[in-house]
């Protein structure tokens, strides 16, 4: 007795569909469908999100896409002939895809519409059908479909040519006529002559509701989303509207009312879902082919190039610290081969590689290259490589924060070029690599409360002057991150007071409520690059963006999700300035500055930084942030980055900011909890400061290996109370074994626990 939606918008048909794929899942299992589709206007942006959710409520996803389809050719790009019928627009068409061939020939499809056919609509024609049909099933489409646009037309003939034009291209079998029930008068006729249709040609009938929202009270706010696109007003009586409101996703039991005398139709959806078998796979990484000499492997030219590395570089220093002691080259030969064991039996020596010859072509054209940041520079491998200009022993950097021998996940390194040269290290990359191996990745902007305030505000005809009073209340975003509707109008009472004032305003809120968290628009990450092992195409479907810049479809995380390796290459602009400076200086006074070697103890630039004259100063000049520095006064590099860490809402909402300065002047005595946290919290007045810090007081006090301390470091971070339940108890049990009593383990960890805020 149950149904498949097989015809369905999510978030993913931006600014058109209003399905939230995080509510559409669980609604789709209380109903007890067995499988959902997803088939977004010409693209397949969500395929991962919706694959993953519909698995997690044990709900079988079934990938597809409504394409749009050329009246003639794809490459065909020539006005609009109004007295032509077949030149007036594209016609759209539902694919879903069958099997793992499928998928692949859906990614070409909807590559080619963006790469070949896009004009104002990603478009595909019949020639591509044709090629790239097997593992995919059709449907015949909603009311703009070909022949749904000929029985409107009265061209019953041509209905019938081209019905019998698609069953043909899919093997007659896999092509189905779609019916509705949308209680359209268009969709009723054409019901009709689609039924006579489907019997003349012995075609399987298909019933579909073309959803494109969640509830049937959604249909308003889904009007007033279509008035975003356009840049219309709900009051404009020339305003794009489906004309209908049910366009929701229906239950099993209205769908086969709305059907009883086609029960076929229904019964069709449940065989057609249980002949589609594609299984997406996640977590098996394609790293891109790197040539190595013969008779080698990537794991031993990672180990000789990471050893001569390190050789030089210990060379470098000892050259340069003639005054003290010469590096320990022991506890560095231990420390490099723990590392490397780890990079081999994860299997990332090939990223290594990858990441170290693009910084090292990078370095060789003179393009100014960051030192590193982020968990990165914890590596000894990645600074013997000259991925990173820092040595990670002395600071403390712990390699495990970077990769968790416990727990496998792909490394992350962020690396910055000089603002101005990033696009040159990209091109180098597309020709190392090949074009139609790399591409940059999507990201996706999302309607926000205060935007979705705006947006619908302009739909309802409220006045610039009044949402912009409501923009003004909004509370502000912390630390970039905007507060959601509901948390604002908790937040502050006055939005509270406008939403309850009226109708017109009830509505204003009530829309933005359903509306917010929307996908807005599709955009090109700032850093995101993909490589992969053979061409994109054959894994993921890709895009271009206005500059003609290929893309993924997949977003960042996604990207992750399915194997591919995703590079940052971040431009930034002070890198640039430093570089103008240096070579100002040189030309104007003969000087040659080598960044690299400044010394990192000079009195008079911290003077400077004291004064709080950090303008231009990478992530030191904000106002709130020349504030902090003039009060703290740093005067050694360590206090560079404890404010570096500081400089956030927990720590400064907290009293942890105070306490740090206070003690750094001498105003309150520094404290240890226990007497083994003084050799990790020393340099940090007793305050902790860092993950690492939480990681090593995990370490020393309970026992932890340092992989299972990054464990707990990131279930602090999720603050999930099952997790840190489990976590609690083990501390609690190995501060025991170690003599520490249980009360003061507690608070140990309490104040571990804060350290997430």
């Amino acid at each position: 007795m149950s149904f498949v939606h097989l015809h369905l918008h999510t978030q993913y048909s931006l600014l058109d569909g209003a399905n939230k794929v995080s509510a559409l899942m669980p609604k789709v299992r209380a109903l007890g469908m067995p499988a959902v589709a997803m088939t977004d206007h010409g693209n397949l942006y969500g395929a991962v999100d919706f694959y993953r959710q519909a698995e997690k409520q044990g709900v079988q996803p079934i990938i597809g896409c409504e394409v749009y389809v050329a009246p003639r050719s794809r490459f065909d790009r020539g006005a609009a002939k109004l007295d032509d019928p077949e030149a007036a627009g594209n016609y759209h068409l539902v694919l879903l895809a069958q099997n793992e061939k499928g998928y692949r020939n859906l990614c070409r499809l909807v590559t080619a519409g963006f790469t070949d056919g896009f004009y104002y609509k990603p478009r595909i024609d019949k020639e591509l059908l044709r090629e790239l049909n097997e593992g995919i099933f059709c449907l015949s489409g909603c009311l703009a479909s070909e022949v749904n646009q000929a029985i409107a037309r009265g061209d019953l003939a041509r209905a019938r040519e081209v019905a019998s034009e698609f069953a043909e291209i899919f093997d007659g079998d896999r092509y189905y006529v779609e019916i509705q029930d949308n209680h359209l008068a268009e969709q009723e006729q054409a019901n009709r002559e689609l039924v006579a249709l489907a019997r003349q040609l012995g075609l399987p009938l298909i019933a579909t509701n073309d959803c494109h929202y969640l509830e049937s009270d959604d249909s308003e706010a889904h009007e007033a989303l279509l008035c975003i696109q356009t840049g219309k007003t709900l009051a404009d009586p020339k305003r794009w509207r489906f004309g209908t409101d049910q366009l929701f996703v229906k239950s099993p039991e209205q769908m086969r009312n709305a059907f009883a005398d086609f029960p076929e139709a229904i019964d069709n959806t449940l065989d057609l879902a249980r002949r589609c078998d594609f299984k997406m796979a996640f977590g098996q990484y394609q790293f891109p082919r790197i040539e190595t000499p013969v008779g080698s492997t990537l794991e031993a030219e990672l180990e000789s190039r990471a050893r001569e590395g390190l050789g030089l570089r210990l060379a470098a220093t000892a050259a340069t610290r003639k005054t003290q002691p010469a590096p320990d080259t022991q506890l560095y030969d231990e420390r490099l081969g723990v590392e490397l064991a780890v990079i081999r039996d994860m299997g990332f020596a090939g990223y290594f590689l990858i990441v170290a010859d693009f910084i090292g072509w990078a370095k060789s054209q003179g393009i100014p290259v960051g030192p590193g940041r982020g968990s990165a520079a914890g590596s000894l491998v990645a600074w013997a490589l000259r991925i990173t200009d820092i040595d990670p022993l002395p600071l403390g950097l712990l390699f495990e924060r970077f990769l968790n021998p416990e727990r496998k996940s792909m490394p992350d390194i962020d690396v910055d070029f000089c603002y101005e040269r990033r696009d040159e290290v990209l091109q180098y990359v597309r020709e190392r690599y090949g074009a139609d191996h790399v591409a940059q990745i999507i990201t996706f902007g999302t309607l926000k409360g205060k935007a979705a305030l705006k947006d619908v505000g302009r739909v309802l005809d409220f006045s610039f002057g009044e949402t912009d009073k409501l923009a003004k209340l909004y509370p502000a975003a912390r630390q970039g991150k905007e507060y959601g509707l509901e948390e604002a109008l908790q937040m502050e009472p006055r939005l509270a007071e406008v939403r309850d004032r009226g109708e017109r305003e009830g509505r204003l809120f009530g829309f933005a409520t359903k509306l917010e968290g929307l996908m807005r628009h599709a955009s090109k990450h700032a850093a995101g690059v993909v490589i992969g092992s053979r061409p994109l195409v054959e894994t993921i479907p890709l895009c271009v963006d206005k500059e003609g810049t290929l893309l993924t479809q997949f977003g960042g995380g996604d990207i992750e999700h399915v194997g591919l390796i995703k590079f940052d290459f971040l431009g930034l602009k002070n890198l640039t300035l430093i570089r103008d400076v240096v070579d100002r200086i040189r030309a104007g006074r003969g000087i040659e500055i080598d960044i690299a070697a400044l010394a990192l103890d000079d009195a008079a630039t911290y003077r400077l930084l004291s004064r709080g004259d950090t303008v231009g100063v990478f992530q030191m000049e904000s106002t709130g942030m020349r504030e902090l520095v003039a009060r703290l006064k740093p005067n050694c590099f360590e206090d560079i980055v404890a404010i570096n860490a500081l400089y956030r809402p927990g720590p400064l909402e907290s009293g942890m900011v105070e306490q740090f300065i206070r003690r750094k002047h001498g105003k309150e005595a520094i404290s240890y909890q226990h007497p083994s946290l003084e050799t990790i919290l020393r340099e940090t007045y007793g305050t902790i400061v860092y993950q690492e810090q939480v990681m090593q007081a995990a370490q020393i006090l309970a026992g932890y290996t340092l992989g299972d301390a990054d464990n707990l470091r990131r279930a602090r971070g999720k603050k999930k109370a099952e997790e840190m339940a489990k976590e609690r108890a083990r501390f609690l049990a190995g501060a025991s074994s170690k003599g520490i009593p249980e009360a003061l383990a507690n608070t140990i960890f309490d104040d571990l626990e804060k350290f997430a805020s």
